[in-house]
């Protein structure tokens, strides 16, 4: 028997500025997974080195490829001067900020898998209530 497709995994290169320091090239993972249909997850850093992961809603990662989106600790910018082709991702947290910059082919193919699973306004279809009330119940079965 054929499993169905549940999440979309997409290796990515991601260009990393960080204040007082140049650019760097790192490896990162975009993922998306049908158990959290509103979320994607960037996972930056080789696997065997503990990567860092930033969670955020799907919605803000398409719109930021069109015009600036987002408010607090993430904000997706479409690079249209420096550096055409690229869209930047800036993460900020209590110890400071990160500009990420991913090519923008990337994250569109990565997000047009994302919809092939799960079509864009059809998230709540995909939420198995019964878990996540168990999750925020802290009920164990």
């Amino acid at each position: 028997m054929i499993q169905p497709l549940l999440s979309v995994m997409y290796m990515v290169t991601v260009h990393v500025s960080v204040p007082d320091e140049l650019p760097a090239p790192l490896p990162a993972e975009l993922h998306y997974d049908m158990t959290d249909p509103y979320a994607v997850r960037l996972s930056i850093g080789a696997p065997a080195a503990r990567p860092v992961d930033w969670v955020f809603a799907r919605s803000l990662l398409t719109e930021g490829l069109h015009r600036p989106a987002g408010t607090g600790d993430v904000l997706v910018i479409p690079r249209d001067r420096c550096r055409p082709g690229s869209v930047r991702i800036v993460l900020r947290s209590a110890a400071g900020h990160a500009l990420v910059d991913l090519a923008v082919s990337a994250v569109d193919a990565f997000l047009r898998r994302t919809v092939s699973l799960v079509p864009l306004g059809t998230e709540s279809r995909h939420i198995d209530m019964d878990r996540a009330l168990a999750e925020l119940t802290d009920r164990q079965d």
